[in-house]
């Protein structure tokens, strides 16, 4: 009896039952929609072996495409951290007429088809665009060029850091703050020292979510870059130029490799973000 009630002790039930019913139906789900078509992937690829698999990633049109993909990716993530960041700040903070109006222009690039974003931005940086017309004489080039895919990935990449930083931002106690201001901090000393340090896993994760955002994008990247091989061409569009060839082997090598980095960013991401977590938290 006592050796029962101590396995009792340290295994609590839970209050809510079902818990082999719906762990059985999380597994089966996530293994049909997730598990067992990237598992294909790297199962078509593996029929290459490893010279067919570099030949297929490693010419000069690819690289340039990844160069392209993941560097213009990076930059948009960059810069949805400062001005999401921003946004988010000025949408929790402060209080004005047209405020909800803007908070919920932020969820657009979630709710818009991208090709409609696509369409949009490529009609008004167009050479002949509302905004094109006047850049493009002082040399400024953004629809069909890495201007332009650049603005795309932005554009659908911000939601992901302003939504994550948001509830951070409205969960801080202003009596921190007002704490600090009593002791003689001044307004950056606040911000840099109070503020801004439980922020910093709040903007990884939103950043890492808009770099992995932007570097699956197609549809509003296809009709602004031009796609000139080389040059504008994105790593998803190359996949489906190969697919259209019935380069099935080439596609699948790339998406693989694409899998790959994406996974190893990500898990590289999340350890730095556990980490800043367990840092700020002592």
């Amino acid at each position: 009896m006592a050796t029962v009630s101590k396995n009792t002790a340290k295994r609590p039930r839970s209050i809510l039952p079902g818990f082999g019913l719906s762990l059985g139906f999380t597994v089966t789900y996530l293994g049909l929609v997730v598990l067992i078509p990237l598992t294909m992937v790297f199962v078509k690829t593996s029929g290459l072996g490893f010279a067919g698999i570099w030949k297929a990633v490693s010419t000069d049109r690819v690289l340039a495409a990844f160069r392209l993909t993941f560097g213009l990716s990076a930059l948009a993530g960059a810069i949805n951290c400062v001005c999401g960041f921003l946004v988010a700040w000025v949408l929790v903070r402060y209080r004005f007429p047209g405020r909800r109006f803007l908070d919920a222009v932020v969820d657009l690039p979630f709710a818009m088809p991208t090709a409609v974003a696509g369409i949009a931005l490529t009609a008004l940086y167009a050479p002949n665009g509302w905004f094109g017309q006047y850049l493009t004489p002082l040399g400024i080039k953004v629809a069909f060029a890495p201007l332009g895919i650049l603005l795309a990935l932005t554009f659908i990449g911000l939601p992901f850091v302003v939504r994550t930083i948001q509830p951070v931002l409205e969960d801080l106690e202003p009596a921190q703050e007002e704490a600090a201001a009593s002791l003689g901090a001044t307004r950056g000393q606040t911000f840099w020292r109070v503020v801004f340090p439980p922020l910093i896993p709040a903007l990884i994760t939103g950043s890492t979510l808009s770099f992995a955002r932007a570097i699956g994008e197609y549809g509003s990247v296809v009709f602004i870059a031009g796609n000139m091989p080389g040059k504008t061409e994105i790593v998803p569009l190359l996949i489906i130029t190969k697919l259209e060839q019935y380069d099935f082997a080439g596609a699948t090598a790339l998406a693989a490799l694409m899998l790959v980095i994406s996974f190893l960013l990500l898990l590289i991401t999340n350890s730095l973000q556990r980490w800043s977590s367990r840092r700020h938290s002592k």
